[in-house]
């Protein structure tokens, strides 16, 4: 098969990783018109401080999160925003993947996840590689990153090239390696958005959690 079919493969498959769940309606979107265009500019967040840290308050324990504005300017920006704003406090990490990521970010209330669906915020340049502990935000397409973010478990570099900009780092992996993985690739988001943690308390009980998030430093 030829090397450039070989890449194009890859790429959807990892979009798709971080897209819908298994059977569920895609959410990629089309390509930016110019009042797409003018609509995410509008969405962008306030700048947040260069260097930052969150504390995620976890069912398994602490997860500090070093964020570098330098590494990706408007996911530092957003994350920095969506701490400030509650969203990540009682959020799951729904995604699970032992060796790859550990994802999180529909909120618990589908009024907050209503609240920022579309808001989504353009590309950054990839400055650093997805490597084990780098944070990063998910995506279903170019352009499309929201509220939800995944941390790396292994060496992930080969997501770099498909625009996966990390914007922060895990300074300890203990409590996020601790994080339940056996319900992988079976959770609905769409359930997830429309019921919140109704939905996953009475079908998952054994996910592990975000109790707060906090910026601590």
């Amino acid at each position: 098969m030829p090397r450039a079919l070989v890449s194009i493969l890859a790429a959807v498959v990892a979009w798709a990783a971080f897209g819908c769940s298994k059977n569920e309606k895609s959410n990629t979107p089309a390509p930016r018109s110019e009042q797409n265009q003018a609509a995410a500019k509008d969405d962008a967040p306030a700048r947040a401080p260069d260097q930052y840290t969150v504390t995620l308050d976890t069912t398994q324990g602490p997860v500090v999160i070093d964020v570098d504005r330098e590494w990706s300017p408007l996911g530092a920006d957003r994350f920095y925003e969506l701490v400030q704003d509650g969203h990540y406090d009682d959020a799951a990490f729904f995604r699970v993947v032992n060796g790859f990521v550990a994802q999180a970010g529909i909120s618990s209330d589908p009024a907050q996840t209503a609240k920022w669906r579309s808001k989504r915020i353009p590309d950054d340049p990839v400055k650093q590689s997805n490597t084990r502990g780098m944070v990063s935000f998910a995506a279903s397409g170019p352009d499309s990153r929201t509220t939800q973010f995944f941390i790396n478990y292994g060496d992930n570099s080969r997501l770099d090239y498909m625009g996966f900009s990390p914007f922060g780092k895990v300074r300890d992996m203990s409590a996020a390696d601790a994080f339940y993985s056996g319900y992988a690739g079976t959770i609905s988001q769409v359930a997830i958005e429309t019921q919140g943690n109704t939905y996953l308390e009475q079908s998952y009980p054994k996910l592990d959690y975000i109790k707060s998030a906090t910026i601590t430093e």
